[in-house]
């Protein structure tokens, strides 16, 4: 399944005397590139939270938020940390000795202390597995959220490529044709600048000149980079690396298509590959 590097989850856990919230978002990256703002609760936590997500994720910028809430009723119930006060205190006691005119902790500032609120009965083994859990969670609706991005994604490229396979077929019946006035023209021109007299000159230029102009074997190339666009975008995993190699090949060839132009009708096939082709790429550069 084609999976997109950008998606957003959330999810919340509300145990006894908290809710541990978490948020998951993601956008695309070259690489696998995590970042973690957690409460101090969950700090020790990030080495398995960031293993959870290299199991699940191969590319993307992943930015995961975990909180902390206290619950109305455990804040009013379980009182001050006594523990954190009495450092704190003395904390305060030593600095106001060695810079007296240092203002002291107010009382907003000691509440908001990491740890001042006591958090009732929860243990912190208690936190790590209600985040761990809630982290599980919350993987699975990002890989679903990019899934579902990714399935859009998916069907914007075929369409693009669709259009891109219709402009080659309906170049293919003309180039007969194309080539033969080309030929014709040139070996008129030649005529007039060599006479009569150059009929050998004028049929190696001829030849030469035909050589150049035949882009049977850019249509060919062509043809076999679309199929294996559909093949690569059936797979399974992170495709986004070979799909943007193959679309570097496309435009590759349409660019040789272009250069080879001898008539208005491939210069504008040329064209208008070059348009999906760019459209294309733009919609890779989001796919893992």
């Amino acid at each position: 399944m084609t999976t997109s590097m950008t998606g957003f989850a959330a999810h919340s856990l509300n145990l006894d005397h908290a809710s541990v919230n978490i948020d998951l978002r993601s956008v695309n990256q070259r690489y696998l590139e995590l970042h973690f703002r957690l409460a101090d609760e969950f700090r020790a936590l990030e080495p398995q939270l960031r293993e959870l997500i290299q199991q699940r994720m191969t590319r993307g910028k992943v930015e995961c938020r975990i909180g902390l809430a206290m619950l109305p009723a455990a804040s009013l119930d379980n009182g001050l940390n006594p523990d954190i006060l009495e450092r704190l205190a003395h904390w305060q006691t030593d600095v106001l000795q060695r810079l007296p005119g240092s203002p002291p902790l107010s009382v907003n500032e000691i509440l908001r202390w990491p740890g001042t609120m006591q958090s009732g009965a929860l243990s912190q083994e208690a936190l790590n597995e209600a985040a761990l859990t809630g982290m599980r969670a919350t993987l699975d609706e990002l890989v679903e959220s990019r899934q579902r991005e990714g399935a859009k994604l998916k069907q914007h490229i075929l369409d693009r490529l669709a259009a891109a396979e219709a402009q080659v077929t309906g170049l293919q019946p003309l180039l007969p044709a194309l080539i033969a006035a080309q030929r014709d023209k040139l070996a008129e021109r030649l005529r007039d600048a060599l006479g009569e007299a150059g009929h050998e000159r004028l049929a190696q230029e001829v030849a030469l000149a035909a050589q150049k102009a035949d882009i049977d074997e850019e249509l060919s190339r062509l043809a076999t980079h679309f199929s294996e666009v559909r093949r690569v975008l059936n797979q399974a995993g992170a495709v986004g690396k070979r799909l943007d190699f193959l679309m570097q090949e496309l435009h590759r060839e349409a660019n040789t298509l272009g250069s080879k132009s001898v008539a208005v009708e491939t210069s504008r096939v040329s064209l208008e590959l070059k348009v999906l082709i760019e459209q294309m790429r733009e919609q890779v550069q989001n796919i893992e």
